[in-house]
């Protein structure tokens, strides 16, 4: 796997409260998208949850770090072992496109291109509300998607709970104050 701690591997704030990150997957695009929107597929990487892919059509996430990697690493105090959100479809392109309310607060939107034999992915989550949210939602989307890319690459992820943290201190650099 890349070093994820070089520059061009973290999230680029675009706004104040906008976080952008971009990798390059293996394709085709519909594989990609079926680990954005199937449950299966999307809780090995990020978060189980079944959708309807309609605009307006709600849903649930429920984060489940622990079981995303083998060991998961240790959990931050604070942490609950299971999480849960609220969502609502605002944008449906398949293969291309798929955006969402994040709970009652933000919007994330994924963004997929083919680029020769891989998949341009580029994640954008606005509407962040203060800077502790953001180093704990930046360094979280960018561990998520490290699991991500050692799926589709068919390699071992590292723990997750271990990436978070060292990434979490990584962002701090970044993020605005």
């Amino acid at each position: 796997m890349t070093d994820i701690m070089t520059p061009d591997r973290l999230g680029k704030f675009t706004a104040r409260d906008t976080l952008e990150i971009q990798r390059l997957l293996p394709g085709p695009v519909e594989r990609i998208w079926a680990y954005l929107t199937e449950g299966g597929m999307r809780r090995r990487w990020l978060a189980a949850g079944e959708m309807t892919l309609e605009v307006g059509a709600p849903f649930e996430l429920t984060w489940r770090n622990d079981e995303l990697t083998d060991p998961p690493g240790a959990r931050p105090p604070g942490f609950a072992a299971e999480q849960s959100m609220q969502s609502r479809i605002t944008e449906v392109d398949p293969p291309r496109r798929l955006a969402f309310t994040w709970g009652e607060h933000g919007l994330v939107s994924f963004d997929l291109k083919p680029a020769g034999g891989r998949v341009l992915l580029t994640v954008v989550h606005s509407g962040l509300p203060d800077r502790a949210t953001t180093l704990m939602i930046g360094a979280g989307w960018h561990m998520h998607l490290e699991i991500l890319e050692a799926r589709a690459e068919g390699t071992a992820p590292e723990p997750f709970w271990d990436g978070w943290v060292r990434l979490r201190d990584a962002y701090d650099r970044i993020v605005p104050a």
